[in-house]
């Protein structure tokens, strides 16, 4: 079947060396000995696209498309996994590449459809064509280094899709281009999609990708991180958007000591260390609702302490408590511990509480209560967000597992007996 790609546990790394020793080192040992650190930048990475399928990519800077994009047009060699084309490809990816500066336009696009595989008269046949969608007129006989970066995208889209290929790649080239030349390449990329063009497009751009493509995946530090209908797949991107960017916020005030934050206790221990972390152990601010999270403690005591107790609260923005436990009220009752002592302690629980900006606060105390003996009482010790995920849209703290039937009976039912 033409125009069809498949993507097997594919994976890409390279290699950091401290110095330029250590790769000498490496290379004069035959591999014996190790002198890199591997960094993958793509992943255990598998999918299929189907001939006449269109397949949005989409994920924040460094998530691996352009490394993909470059296996899938072997432009790089992949590092474990395989790339398996079937159909011929053009693809239009970093602006300008493959152009020779000094040659003029027409000359570029020769080239052009010649590393396509069209013969020479083939290419020669085609120039009118790609004189004509590009609207270069005279240009076309000029040296690409007076082109514009708008007039750079109108030649490569041109010469890259002057016939209709069985497999279209595109990246985000027609960012840069004038809105007018942006709607005429839209226009015959849905006209070759609808055609039975299999597409590939890599885009920021949520509309171009709702309208271009039926189905999306999300590449998260080089994985999938979703794969399903455009809408579903950029709702879910908007929220990792939102977390990262909110997440860097609140670990800047932290940073800058910014936080509303009081101690008291008596000192007898001392709480060193707090921090919140996804189920997988890395570390964050920003979280979905109902998404689980551990919450780390670690405390040290000072003196004996029969019946020690680590507690947590959680408050709203408004200071009012949302949920709190500690380790007694858990079934952690015997915690004897003696000067000199560390716990570490891990809450795991599950964010079951609306969105908006929550502060979190840790005690340490002796028997069940702080007012037992308070040792050291952190408020404001950091700070969380809880965004909306795709659960359905609820008001109030409390994210409830709901479920819901519903029956009708139409007034216009009537029974017949015969």
């Amino acid at each position: 079947m033409s125009g069809r790609i498949i993507v097997n546990n594919l994976g890409k790394k390279y290699k950091r060396y401290p110095s330029r020793w250590a790769r000498l080192g490496e290379w004069l040992s035959f591999g014996r000995y190790q002198g890199h650190q591997s960094s993958w930048i793509l992943r255990n990475l598998s999918f299929e696209l189907n001939a006449g399928e269109s397949l949005g990519v989409i994920g924040i800077n460094g998530a691996g498309k352009s490394t993909l994009l470059k296996l899938l047009t072997r432009t790089s060699i992949p590092s474990e996994g395989s790339v398996e084309i079937q159909g011929r490809v053009s693809a239009l990816l970093e602006l300008g590449m493959g152009f020779h500066q000094d040659f003029t336009g027409r000359v570029n696009a020769l080239m052009t459809c010649q590393m396509m595989g069209y013969s020479s008269e083939e290419a020669h046949a085609l120039l009118e064509d790609i004189q004509e969608f590009s609207e270069l007129g005279d240009y076309m006989d000029q040296p690409v280094r007076v082109y514009s970066t708008g007039m750079h995208v109108r030649l490569a889209f041109s010469a890259a899709t002057v016939r209709r290929p069985e497999i279209l790649i595109i990246d985000e080239a027609l960012s840069v281009g004038d809105a007018y030349f942006q709607h005429k390449c839209i226009s015959r990329i849905r006209e070759y999609r609808d055609q039975g063009t299999t597409l590939l497009f890599v885009s920021h751009d949520p509309g171009a990708v709702k309208s271009l493509c039926n189905r999306a995946i999300l590449l998260d530090g080089g994985a999938i991180a979703r794969d399903g209908a455009p809408d579903s797949v950029l709702d879910y991107y908007n929220s990792v958007i939102a977390r990262k960017e909110s997440d860097e916020e609140i670990r800047q005030v932290e940073g800058r000591g910014g936080r509303i934050e009081t101690r008291s206790g008596n000192g007898t221990a001392r709480i060193t260390h707090v921090d919140i972390t996804k189920i997988d152990g890395c570390s964050a601010r920003v979280f979905l609702v109902g998404e689980k999270v551990v919450l780390h403690c670690a405390v040290d005591f000072y003196e004996d302490m029969d019946k020690s107790t680590v507690g947590i609260l959680l408050r709203d923005r408004m200071g009012n408590d949302v949920y709190g436990t500690n380790t007694t009220h858990l079934g952690h009752s015997d915690l004897k511990v003696h000067g000199g002592d560390s716990l570490d302690v891990a809450f795991t629980l599950p964010l079951n509480i609306g969105p908006g900006n929550y502060s979190v606060c840790v005690a340490v105390h002796a028997g069940e209560s702080h007012l037992e003996g308070n040792c050291d009482w952190w408020d404001h010790c950091l700070a969380l967000q809880v965004i909306a995920g795709e659960e359905p849209p609820f008001v109030g703290v409390a994210a409830l597992p709901v479920e819901v039937e519903v029956s009708m009976k139409c007034k216009d039912d009537v029974s017949i007996l015969e």
